[in-house]
């Protein structure tokens, strides 16, 4: 199941989602657990946290070169205390460490946007390079999107950009043309070369885009790996028995990208919203658009042997796997979609709660990510609820009437004190 780009970049082609991000020009493997990403050879001089400078070559990441994970597998005691908790609750006590991190550090900074420390001669154009190719690589597969960013601060849109390709990148190495080969292993490497990048030792250019956009914004690690973890369960699970562990899976794969980008977009200056509170908006809209991903998606992924769907919830109806794969659109089907949409929707409601609490410039990209998306549902149900043969797309046409609705929508000013969305707490920072 493709990574849903939620609150990034879900605008632009939300019927279709590459096979290729087209930067990466080869996956080349000399075994199941060792790969090279890439073959551009362009060095970097970039500050490490010292301030010192040093120079990184391009993406190699066998065994001989790249530390082990650092992330390690749960213990069997470490398991059975994380099924007492609900995955609501998982992901909500991340949620508010994330607000907490962003409230902290912006009690130390006048703005978001932190002038880099003193750069070699000759970096600060390398750089600059850098998040030219991430704006190229977002203008080519997020369209319209990308459009919406070019609305940004100069900073904010570079830092979005280096954010999506991160995002993507990611999202290949489980489903891009060599996911085959891609083992729990290769993932330990990407993360620890995440860890690297976060310490300021990228590996290549677009890894030193966000290497940057994290020094110059507070953005935590936790989303990433998370992510990663997202694409780690791709590998080893294809059920999910109930809600709570399809939820968890959404988070993973999705709501991490609102963890991410809400730092770099920025909250209104005049919104009365608690930093928490806008973080589980963007949460919302992260999951929200990965069920409308499952839900648009049932026939594609049952043909790759995986079911995306609550497994009880499914019983409940009286239907099975068997069902599923047969493909066939049934009045229990019928039912059991309606319940589905009628969830997702709900997640699109409460996302709406939290767009216009964003800082202005940031809130076309967003609206038109949230309306475009809702949309696929409305064909799903136009479809008359196939989604076994039929893929629900949104058209050209309706994609175009949505862009102003979306920009109209970014002129509303942030919810007032009496809003459902304020939770009064005294001298709060955001």
């Amino acid at each position: 199941m493709p990574t849903t780009l939620s609150w990034v970049a879900t605008a632009l082609n939300p019927e279709t989602i590459p096979a290729s991000l087209g930067f990466v020009e080869s996956f080349r493997f000399s075994d199941s657990s060792s790969f090279v990403l890439g073959e551009r050879r362009q060095v970097f001089s970039h500050r490490t946290n010292k301030g010192k400078s040093q120079k990184l070559s391009c993406c190699s990441m066998s065994s001989t070169s790249t530390p082990s994970s650092l992330i390690t597998s749960p213990t069997a005691g470490e398991e059975k205390a994380a099924a007492a908790v609900s995955s609501e609750q998982r992901v909500n006590s991340v949620v508010l460490k994330q607000a907490a991190l962003v409230s902290e550090r912006l009690r130390s900074k006048a703005n978001l946007e932190v002038k880099p420390d003193i750069v070699l001669p000759g970096t600060l154009s390398l750089l600059s390079d850098a998040y030219d190719r991430c704006g190229e690589v977002c203008a080519e597969y997020a369209k319209t999107f990308y459009l919406g960013t070019l609305l940004m601060t100069p900073e904010r849109r570079r830092a979005i950009w280096a954010i999506y390709v991160w995002c993507r990148r990611t999202d290949e190495l489980v489903d891009g043309p060599n996911a085959s080969h891609i083992t729990p292993t290769a993932l330990d490497r990407w993360g620890s070369r995440l860890e690297e990048l976060f310490q300021g030792r990228p590996f290549d250019m677009f890894d030193a885009a966000l290497s940057d956009t994290v020094v110059k914004f507070p953005v935590d690690i936790q989303p990433f790996k998370d992510m990663i973890e997202g694409m780690r369960m791709d590998l080893k699970k294809s059920r999910y028995k109930n809600f709570d562990e399809l939820y968890l899976y959404c988070y993973y794969v999705a709501g991490t990208v609102g963890l991410m980008s809400v730092p770099v977009m920025g909250i209104a200056p005049d919104s009365q919203a608690t930093t928490e509170s806008v973080y589980n908006a963007a949460l919302a809209l992260g999951i929200a658009n990965q069920l409308t991903n499952i839900l648009r998606d049932v026939g594609e992924d049952a043909r790759r042997g995986r079911i995306y769907l609550p497994q009880d919830e499914l019983a409940q109806a009286g239907l099975s796997d068997d069902d599923i794969f047969a493909g066939k659109v049934t009045d229990r089907w019928r039912f059991f979609m309606k319940n589905q949409i009628r969830r997702a929707r709900m997640f699109f409601n409460e996302a709406e709660k939290g767009v216009t609490e964003l800082n202005a410039a940031s809130r076309w990209p967003v609206w038109a990510s949230l309306l475009l998306y809702r949309q696929i549902l409305d064909e799903i149900e136009a479809n008359g609820y196939d989604n076994f043969t039929r893929r629900a797309y949104v058209s050209k046409v309706k994609k175009l009437a949505s862009l102003p609705i979306a920009y109209t929508k970014s002129l509303t000013a942030p919810a007032p004190a009496s809003s459902p969305l304020i939770k009064a707490r005294p001298n709060q920072t955001r």
